[in-house]
């Protein structure tokens, strides 16, 4: 992975491990190739700074949503914050790199001084013509791109290199050529090719959707016969691949890389055009700017040594303003989204209720004293004998998941209406279902007779309601939680008594039952 932390700031460029960047804050990104977005997916959820055509790249290919991505012009200075308060910020302006569509260099300036990034580039005096390096600023750290920094390693420029490429298609003119890329870059090598042989250039739907958003010649095309061209990706260039394309038309093929590497077929050429500095462009850019130190964004090639000769004298490190601390040092904030996931989870719990059944109004005479006490008993949430069945939801539940703490149990519950909400605490006794349950299972599960009492008609007994949980609600929502009583006491039925044979059948025979008699 080629990023880093830029140590003593909250800055991170091509560097996407939150665990090991864990007090950045500001997040850029240099190009798209991917070596530099290792980590980088659709999850990401932190502002991220780079160019508009990587920014567009970036939501198009790796999917990473729009409210995260800050583009920002190339060749205008921007101003960020670097504390949460704004006591605190940085100016940073973008460069364009001369390596792949919409590559960048980062010139960041503030309490740390000033700090050129680099990323992969191609250096060309022009840069140094570019308003905010022209001015004569001191580069306290210069973070290079030392890919080619190797004096044993001779490259030509891309001018040169793609006359070596058109030199080697003129000696193969009724061959087809195929051109091994990577997923991104040297568009402008197509577009030269296809102008000096006056032939389409055939690409994938991908990168042809590129070369237009780049505004390039209209010479490229997605079908295969169009040209005599291809660009293809350079995995695909192997010996077996040789073999089969020589087999329809003689075909060769070329690799425009500075990378050494043996060719598996004879008809496999290497050219070395490279996006990266050579190393004597790399010493012509760094004797002009003279920075302070040379930081190389490549750790496992050491380039130090080469630059010692055109550094400036080192100025003392610069302390972090306390405000920065504070902002390095706090939590990042929360995405939308796991806040939504922390709000959801910190919703307090609705529990089932067990409704009465609907029942119109009697006018019967007071019920027995003993017959109301042996209701009273069999109604009660904590029954006075441990073996017998509790008819209470949460009880059941309990006995269904032991875990069910005895806090939970203990909390409020929510009765939900369509006008009124109520908060009923578990003290009060609720109506039990046992008269939805046949006698064969009531006998089989040990439950015994039903415990409300029934008139001589077989129909439930109709005593004061005064004294019922509900009956604080006022009549004109009383319809709407009848009309649906016995559908949630067919819901909220704890699970033992469906595990006991509980038939869907009876409940439609109450239904019915309840219809005619409402009726």
């Amino acid at each position: 992975m080629n990023g880093v932390v830029i140590p003593q700031t909250p800055i991170a460029v091509d560097f996407w491990s939150l665990r090991r960047a864990s007090t950045a804050r500001l997040f850029f990104l240099t190009h798209m190739h991917s070596d530099h977005t290792v980590g980088l997916s659709s999850t990401w959820a932190r502002p991220l700074y780079c160019s508009p055509i990587t920014a567009h790249l970036l939501h198009r290919h790796l999917q990473v949503s729009k409210q995260w991505i800050r583009a920002l012009e190339v060749g205008e200075s921007h101003v960020l914050p670097l504390d949460e308060i704004g006591q605190e910020t940085m100016t940073v302006t973008l460069l364009d790199a001369n390596h792949c569509p919409g590559s960048v260099m980062f010139l960041f300036e503030g309490y740390f001084g000033t700090i050129l990034y680099t990323g992969d580039f191609r250096y060309t005096p022009s840069m140094l013509k570019e308003p905010a390096l022209s001015l004569g600023k001191q580069i306290d750290t210069l973070y290079l791109d030392n890919t080619n920094c190797n004096p044993a390693l001779v490259l030509p420029t891309r001018q040169e290199a793609t006359r070596q490429i058109v030199q080697l298609i003129r000696q193969f003119p009724q061959h087809n050529i195929k051109i091994g890329l990577y997923s991104l870059g040297k568009e402008s090598l197509l577009e030269q090719l296809a102008l000096e042989f006056r032939t389409w250039v055939v690409l994938n739907p991908r990168r042809l959707e590129l070369v237009q958003l780049l505004g390039l010649a209209d010479v490229f095309t997605v079908e295969e016969k169009a040209g005599r061209i291809h660009a293809v990706d350079h995995t695909e260039i192997c010996h077996s691949a040789m073999l089969q394309w020589n087999q329809t038309h003689p075909t060769i093929a070329i690799l425009p890389t500075s990378r050494p590497i043996r060719s598996p077929h004879p008809s496999i050429y290497a050219v070395p055009y490279s996006d990266h500095s050579s190393y004597s462009e790399l010493r012509a850019f760094v004797a002009a700017l003279q920075p302070c130190q040379v930081v190389p964004i490549v750790r496992q090639q050491p380039c130090g040594e080469f630059f010692e000769d055109s550094l400036s004298p080192r100025l003392s490190v610069p302390l972090i303003p306390h405000s920065v601390q504070q902002y390095m040092c706090s939590s990042p904030r929360k995405t939308n989204g796991l806040w939504q996931l922390e709000r959801r989870l910190k919703r307090p719990r609705i529990q089932g209720v067990v409704f009465e059944s609907p029942e119109e109004k009697a006018d019967q005479a007071k019920v027995d004293r003993d017959s109301k006490k042996h209701k009273k008993e069999n109604l009660s949430p904590w029954p006075r004998e441990p073996e017998k069945l509790c008819l209470h939801p949460l009880q059941a539940r309990k006995q269904l998941f032991p875990d069910f703490s005895r806090k939970e149990c203990e909390e409020p519950v929510l009765l939900c209406d369509s006008k009124k909400m109520a908060t009923l605490e578990f003290s009060v006794q609720l109506q039990p279902v046992d008269e939805f349950i046949s006698a064969e299972t009531r006998e089989e599960i040990g439950l015994g007779s039903p415990s409300i009492p029934r008139g001589g008609n077989g129909s439930p007994a109709r005593g004061n309601q005064r004294g019922s949980p509900l009956s604080h609600i006022s009549k004109d929502t009383r319809p709407a939680a009848e009309s649906r009583g016995l559908a949630l006491k067919y819901l909220l039925t704890p699970v033992n008594f469906f595990r006991a044979g509980f038939s869907s059948r009876n409940f439609d025979q109450l239904v019915e039952k309840y219809q005619k008699s409402a009726g």
